[in-house]
C-alpha cells in the first residue's frame, strides 16, 4: 500500500510550490510576496489557492502539515503541476508560475467563501470605537 502513495508523493514533490504569503498584500516583499501588491490580495488560504487552481484546471495537492519556512505559524502550501513530464504547460495561458500567482490572486477575492464572509461582515460593525479619549500616556 506504501508503494502507490510512494511513488504519487515522489511526482508531487516536482511540482511547484505555492504558499499563501507570495499572494497576501499585506504582507511585504521581505516577508515573502512575490507579486506587486496591487495585484495581490489580502489574506489568502490554501482553500481558496486550491479551488483557484480548479477552476483554472491545474492539476494541485494541498499540504496543510507544512509551513511556511519564514513564518512558521502560517501554515498549509499548496503544491502545483504547471508542466507535463514532457515539458509542456498544463494549461497553455499559464507558462510561469508568476503568471499563475497572478491568476489566482485576481480569482481569490471571487471566491465563494469570501463573498459569503462580506456579506455577513457588515452587520457586526456595531462596536466599532468605543474609546473616545486622548491618546497619549498618562501622567502620573
Amino acid at each position: 500500500m506504501d508503494g502507490g502513495g510512494g511513488d504519487l508523493r515522489s511526482t508531487i514533490k516536482k511540482w511547484n510550490v505555492i504558499y499563501p504569503v507570495y499572494l497576501n498584500s499585506k504582507k511585504t516583499v521581505a516577508e515573502g510576496r512575490r507579486i506587486a501588491s496591487s495585484k495581490a490580495c489580502p489574506d489568502p488560504t490554501c482553500i481558496e489557492i486550491a479551488d483557484c487552481c480548479s477552476h483554472l484546471k491545474i492539476p494541485h495537492a494541498i499540504e496543510l502539515d507544512k509551513a511556511y519556512p519564514r513564518d512558521f505559524f502560517q501554515v498549509g502550501r499548496v503544491r502545483v503541476q504547471l508542466k507535463k513530464d514532457d515539458g509542456s504547460p498544463v494549461n497553455p495561458s499559464i507558462k510561469t508560475k508568476k503568471q499563475l500567482m497572478i491568476q489566482i490572486a485576481e480569482l481569490v477575492p471571487k471566491h465563494h467563501g469570501r463573498t459569503k464572509k462580506q456579506e455577513s461582515v457588515p452587520s457586526s460593525s456595531a462596536g466599532g470605537s468605543s474609546k473616545n479619549t486622548k491618546g497619549g500616556k498618562k501622567k502620573k
